[in-house]
């Protein structure tokens, strides 16, 4: 049986993959933690911590075989102005956990998900050796992030896969929302509200559906050939026009588009479309769903 530990249980993408791996029929056997009184989905060996507490944090049994990092705190301008929240949860947590780890002497592998953000725009698609840029507060923590765990790695042989994600959409739990681009449109689109576009909407991005994603996060901790790494994780690629025109025909709707407001501007990364040749001569993987079949669906 494989123990596996999620810190940060209620986020996002920790509740699909916790929604998944109990569906899947491996012998798993999951701790989860978090700060709320329990978890959003009613999920057993549920345990509440603070994460900014290194008492609190001791409390997490790091005996198990795989520790997902799901804590972070998202955002793009407002981190400039809330910069010690954006500091404190996506850092001093994960600093927490990496010394707790060494204290416990724990023998997981930890399983890290950062962000597109890492990357200077391209027109050309980007591996994970691609030029960096950090046009946010986010951006850099999340970068600051992979550093910490490859630091800790060299001096305390601590195991690790840093997984970089673009923009995950969909959701397997029946009612909760994702988050993030697609689902800005879709909330739009669902009002009977145009969806609105920043310049031309020509900016593109790689898609991966919420059920892929968690298959990949699954299985990297079960496959002893993924880590020690950094991976970007691969879907389809999309322009935003060509997302919005997707939604808008499904609602029937229209796409307006209008001018970058100066902040938005000066923190855009360009486009982003993900190489995941490394990640696929680890864990072979045929994306199993289609936006253009899911913008039908929603």
């Amino acid at each position: 049986m494989k123990k596996i530990v999620v810190i940060g249980a209620n986020s996002y993408i920790a509740r699909n993959c916790i929604y998944f791996m109990s569906k899947q029929n491996r012998d798993v056997h999951m701790e989860l933690y978090d700060h709320a009184n329990e978890h959003a989905d009613h999920a057993e060996n549920y345990h509440q911590i603070d994460i900014l507490s290194q008492e609190s944090v001791s409390k997490i049994d790091l005996d198990c075989d795989a520790i997902y990092m799901f804590v972070g705190k998202t955002g793009s301008a407002n981190g400039f102005d809330i910069y010690d929240q954006f500091i404190d949860i996506n850092q001093r947590a994960l600093l927490n956990v990496l010394n707790e780890y060494r204290k416990q002497k724990s023998k997981a592998k930890i399983i890290f998900p950062s962000t597109r953000l890492v990357y200077k725009g391209s027109s050309s698609v980007l591996s994970e050796e691609s030029e960096k840029e950090f046009r946010t507060v986010y951006a850099i923590n999340k970068y600051a992030c992979e550093k910490y765990i490859e630091q800790y790695h060299n001096v305390f042989d601590v195991d690790y896969c840093i997984f970089r994600i673009c923009i995950p959409y969909g959701s397997l739990i029946p009612n909760v929302s994702s988050y993030g681009t697609a689902e800005f449109m879709l909330n739009k689109a669902r009002n009977r509200e145009n969806i609105v576009l920043y310049g031309d909407g020509s900016v593109r991005r790689t898609l991966t559906y919420m059920g892929d994603l968690c298959w990949v996060l699954t299985e990297a901790a079960f496959n002893d050939k993924c880590v020690n790494n950094t991976y970007n994780i691969g879907g389809e690629d999309y322009s935003l026009a060509e997302m919005a025109d997707l939604i808008a025909k499904r609602y029937h709707v229209k796409v307006k588009n209008i001018e970058y407001p100066e902040i938005a501007l000066k923190i855009e990364s360009g486009s982003t479309v993900f190489d995941d040749t490394k990640l696929q001569k680890v864990i072979q993987y045929d994306y199993a769903m289609r936006f253009e079949k899911w913008s039908q669906l929603c």
